[in-house]
């Protein structure tokens, strides 16, 4: 009889042959137990085994231990999550006056700035680097009005990172450092590229021509995007940033490095992301499924995928790292069948259904977002979904990586689909009305793309 974590690692093994993962590492904590295994290979142009030690880039993982640190900075009585923070930033300037004006830290760990938040450059090496990458911000146009509706938005945690630069005094990855990774004993976490190729770490790949899996270049995110996912680590150390949320804020050698009321306030549902999950607190999202509450984050940078997630009354953690673009649906994926081994949390199949041409139609066209536009057209009484991509990772000029193929989607609910096959299979997006009932963004992967 296979124990859940073996089960679980059968399942990630037949997957990744599927999905042509090169390689992958994931562990667990339940009940004071931690387990960790690791799969495949580094690269496929320099093929090292993966171990449960090897790096790999955790991509928006990062905005938590941000979120994190930013409460430490709270409890000192050193930042307000309401203040303004042109109180601190008074250069801050954005597309939209009033936005700027009212921006608050709380805003930016919840997404709901309101502006095209896909936006990432690359402004060198030195300690300016986030100064310039905020400056820069005002180029952005404001989709929505500032707390009304949340996306996802990556250039905000620029704005974020910089506003604990100026009210610490030190870079943003030397706070990170020095008020979570060192009192945490995550001595395998970093930012810098010279700290990792100490390392054995993971390349990323996306697939070629003849769908095998290929590194891609460049490999680092570049300082300026490292508020918002720039924390290269590895499992045992995902694992121990977990458990310090399991354990109400304790460090593994009993210091407190935050109260229970700070941890209270980032898992508080503070706003909405429809399908994404039932609720977002502070960066952490929310989700309950039989009556097992978890909080999770993924994220992806180029051509790598992780997953972290705890559900703190069952003492138990997961996490999953990958070194593919097509790992993003195994970690989505696992990450539902380690919940389900071992919590048995299962998230009910939506029962889909056709829908008549004419009614479609309503749905049928192109919406637009800053890193991809979609293009819908009905299909046999569902929606066939073409993505291309634009590029813009991790600098503007960036190339987009391959397009996926054509998919399908069928509504289970009113103005919402789900992906019923291929690799985008469980992908949810919803249709957003105006004030006078016509559809004018479409949400999907937490990003709005406005109907063209």
């Amino acid at each position: 009889m296979q124990t859940p974590f073996e089960t679980l690692c059968r399942k990630i093994t037949d997957r990744m042959a599927e999905l042509k993962v090169p390689g992958t590492a994931v562990g667990t904590w339940f009940h004071g137990q931690e387990q960790t295994a690791a799969f495949g290979i580094t690269s496929t142009t320099n093929p090292l085994p993966v171990t449960p030690e090897t790096l790999f880039q955790i991509g928006s993982i990062t905005k938590t231990m941000l979120a994190s640190v930013a409460l430490r900075l709270v409890e000192q009585g050193r930042l307000e999550l309401d203040r303004p923070v042109r109180a601190s930033l008074p250069q801050l300037r954005l597309a939209d006056e009033d936005t700027a004006a009212r921006l608050t830290m709380r805003h930016l760990l919840t997404h709901t700035g309101g502006w095209a938040g896909d936006y990432f450059n690359d402004f060198g090496r030195g300690e300016d680097a986030l100064e310039k990458m905020v400056a820069s911000l005002v180029r952005l146009p404001q989709l929505t009005p500032l707390g009304s509706l949340w996306h996802y938005n990556n250039a905000g945690f620029a704005i974020a990172g910089r506003l604990l630069e100026v009210i610490s005094g030190l870079p943003f990855e030397t706070l990170c450092s020095e008020m979570l990774f060192a009192p945490l004993g995550m001595s395998h976490s970093f930012f810098f590229p010279e700290d990792v190729l100490m390392q054995r770490f993971a390349v990323g790949h996306y697939p070629n021509a003849q769908g095998l899996p290929e590194p891609v270049v460049p490999w680092a995110v570049g300082r300026a995007n490292h508020p918002a996912g720039g924390v290269v680590s590895c499992i045992p150390d995902l694992l121990r940033y977990a458990r310090f949320h399991l354990r109400d804020g304790l460090a593994e050698s009993g210091e407190r490095l935050l109260q229970s009321a700070s941890l209270t306030e980032m898992r508080r549902p503070q706003a909405f992301p429809g399908v994404s999950a039932d609720g977002m607190g502070l960066t952490w999202f929310i989700k309950t499924l039989n009556g097992v509450t978890f909080f999770r984050h993924g994220g992806g940078t180029h051509g790598q995928n992780a997953q972290i997630l705890f559900a703190p009354e069952h003492d138990f953690a997961f996490a999953m790292l990958s070194n593919a673009e097509t790992g993003d649906a195994l970690v989505m994926e696992m990450y539902q069948v380690a919940l389900e081994l071992t919590l048995g949390a299962v998230e009910e199949k939506p029962v889909t259904y056709t829908r008549p041409a004419d009614e479609l139609a309503e749905y049928a066209g192109r919406y637009d977002a800053q890193a991809q536009t979609i293009e819908i057209c009905p299909l046999d009484g569902e929606l066939q979904i073409h993505i291309c991509n634009k590029g813009g990772f991790p600098t503007p000029e960036t190339p987009p990586g391959p397009n996926p193929a054509p998919f399908r989607a069928a509504f289970y609910a009113a103005d919402r689909t789900i992906v019923t096959g291929g690799p985008e299979k469980g992908t949810r997006a919803e249709y957003l009305r105006d004030a006078q009932g016509k559809i004018e963004w479409l949400r999907t992967g937490g990003r709005v793309h406005r109907r063209l």
